[in-house]
Parts: C-alpha cells; sequence; structure tokens
C-alpha cells in the first residue's frame, strides 16, 4: 500500500508526463500536487516509487516518468474518469442502414475522437442469417453459388460439380433451399442439410452438399474480419516515432491480424472496459503501446469487440470512457 502522499505524487507525475510528456522533477510535483512539503521530501518519496516499480528515471533528466506499473496503479486506484458530457458522442453518432458500415463507422469514431488507432472485430459470420440463395449455370458442370445475408451482404463461390445439371435442376435446388432456410442461420442451413439430405434424391443431393461445403468456405474468408482505422495516427505520436522498429513491428502486427485478434477477443470475456499496458498485452509489438478493449452486443449478447490502441502515454481518463460509450453505441445500433 502507498501512502496518500506517495498515492497524490504518483497521480500528480503521471498526470503531468501525459500532458507534457517530459521527465517530471520535484519543482513540477510541488507546483501542481497541492501538498505542503518540501522538495527533499518530494525526492525521498520518488525513490521510494522508483524501487517499487513506479516511476523510472531516464539517463537525461533528474525527472521522473511512469512505469507500466506506474500507469496501472494509476488507472486502476488514482484515475478520475472524464464525464461522458465532455467526450463528444451523440446517440445518432453511428449509422443504422448496414451492420458492417456501422462497425466501420465505429472504428472510425474511435480513432477520429483519440487520435489513436480504433479497432473492431466484427461479429462471427457463422450466425449470420440467411435470406436468399441461387444457382446460376456458368458452364456444364460449373455453378455459381450466390448467397445473401440479411444485413446486405452478398457472397459468391464457384462450383465445380461431377455432373451437368439443367437450369430448372439448379432452380430446384435454389426453392428448396430458400423455402426450408431462409431466415435461418448458416448453422441451422447446415445442420437442416445434414439431416434432410437423406431424403432428396440423386443429383440434388450432390449440389445441396456443395453449397454446404462451398458456403461456409465464402462466409469463412469473411468471418471474424477486424476492422482497423487511424493507423497513421500512431506515425504523429512522438513516444512511438522515434522507435521506427517498434512501428515496423506494430504495423506488421496490423498486417498479420491473428494474435491481435485473440487479443481483443479475450474482451468478450469481460464485463466492461479491459486494459492492456505495455507488456501486458503478452505481444512483443505492444511493449510501447495500450489498449484499451470494450465488448459490444447485439439483443443482449456479446457478438464482437472493439478498442484503441496508442502508446502507454494516453490520457486514460478521457480514452476509456470514449471506448466504454462507443461500445454502448455500437451495441445499440446492432440491436435495432
Amino acid at each position: 500500500m502507498l501512502s496518500d502522499r506517495a498515492q497524490i505524487l504518483l497521480k500528480t507525475l503521471v498526470e503531468r508526463y501525459i500532458a507534457d510528456g517530459q521527465p517530471v522533477g520535484s519543482r513540477a510535483l510541488s507546483q501542481y500536487s497541492g501538498l505542503d512539503i518540501s522538495s527533499a521530501t518530494i525526492r525521498n518519496v520518488m525513490v521510494d516509487l522508483e524501487q517499487l516499480g513506479f516511476v523510472a528515471s531516464p539517463h537525461t533528466s533528474a525527472g521522473r516518468i511512469p512505469t507500466a506499473l506506474g500507469y496501472r496503479f494509476f488507472v486502476d486506484s488514482l484515475m478520475s474518469v472524464q464525464s461522458l458530457q465532455n467526450i463528444g458522442l451523440q446517440p445518432g453518432a453511428l449509422p443504422l442502414d448496414n451492420p458492417q458500415r456501422t462497425i466501420t463507422a465505429a472504428s472510425n469514431l474511435l480513432s477520429q475522437l483519440t487520435h489513436f488507432a480504433g479497432v473492431v472485430v466484427s461479429p462471427r459470420r457463422q450466425d449470420t442469417v440467411l435470406k436468399q440463395i441461387e444457382f446460376l449455370p456458368l458452364s456444364d458442370k460449373r455453378v455459381l453459388l450466390i448467397l445473401v445475408t440479411d444485413d446486405g451482404d452478398v457472397q459468391n463461390r464457384i462450383i465445380q460439380m461431377q455432373t451437368a445439371f439443367p437450369p430448372a435442376e439448379l432452380i430446384e435446388a435454389a426453392n428448396f433451399l430458400n423455402d426450408n432456410c431462409a431466415g435461418k442461420t448458416w448453422r441451422e442451413l447446415r445442420l437442416f442439410v445434414e439431416t434432410e439430405v437423406r431424403s432428396v434424391k440423386g443429383q440434388l443431393a450432390e449440389l445441396l452438399n456443395s453449397a454446404v461445403l462451398y458456403g461456409q468456405s465464402a462466409l469463412d474468408h469473411t468471418s471474424e474480419e477486424l476492422v482497423i482505422s487511424g493507423e497513421r495516427n500512431l506515425l504523429e505520436s512522438d513516444d512511438l516515432a522515434n522507435n521506427m522498429g517498434q512501428l515496423r513491428q506494430l504495423f506488421e502486427l496490423f498486417e498479420r491480424k491473428t494474435a491481435l485478434l485473440q487479443l481483443m477477443e479475450l474482451g468478450n470475456r469481460a464485463d466492461g472496459v479491459q486494459i492492456f499496458i505495455g507488456g501486458e498485452s503478452g505481444l512483443a509489438p505492444l511493449d510501447e503501446c495500450s489498449i484499451i478493449t470494450a465488448p459490444y452486443r447485439a439483443n443482449g449478447q456479446i457478438i464482437g469487440t472493439l478498442g484503441v490502441i496508442g502508446p502507454t502515454r494516453m490520457a486514460y481518463e478521457r480514452i476509456i470512457p470514449i471506448v466504454d460509450v462507443t461500445a454502448k453505441l455500437l451495441s445499440s445500433a446492432l440491436s435495432q
């Protein structure tokens, strides 16, 4: 446990460093902390905080900067979150006409409000509701499968069949699936075909099985997409721009996406905002970064995660409510 005096000085140091980006000395701590104590006393407290791992001393300055542990203590115990009125988010900030456009707009909104990178993980497509299925003949044994989802997304796949299908049989197969599966999720369609295909004769069974196989491939191709906006904002961050090697690793992480997806998915298990500071993420490219995430819902069910990635020196008291409120706005928009 830190004494009240040590907590006030640590809080002041973190706030001044976030605001100015410069190591904080005892004079600044005396001026901004409101404590009536000597510079010698402040220096002694700083030595204690450094030994505990909350602050560090850059070689080029007599001042100190917070460590990842110092930021963590600040976020967990000392920070005062800004009121929602100061964020500038309105209920109509996200479009309602198309879920994918809504998700992309949420990523852009996070980036614009924080001046960092906004990230949204799209829902898994296996829960997408099907609106319509069509088969179109391309040649003797090639058929175009068209999947239309309830959110307006259209996916196409070319199916190579073992036998040729007359247009009338393609229409029959499409009508069979639309009559029985329209309005169902892809998972429900797959179970239906697996159960009912035994009662279907001959070549139609082959076509239905192929539709399930290639349709799954089409939806898997776009499953759990990572939407990232404002990556270039990180190039303008003094804390990150000075380390090009770190920046290069960070952009490679954005490009590969898999590891970042796994980290973002941890937010699905959280009740609210979750914060990873520096090495807490377990990903080396994020060692100098913090990522703030929150789950979003549709009709009460968690379906994805959104968040902000920026340097560890960020205004947590402002960024955290932005992430929290954006998750609530996205949840409301998708539930409508």
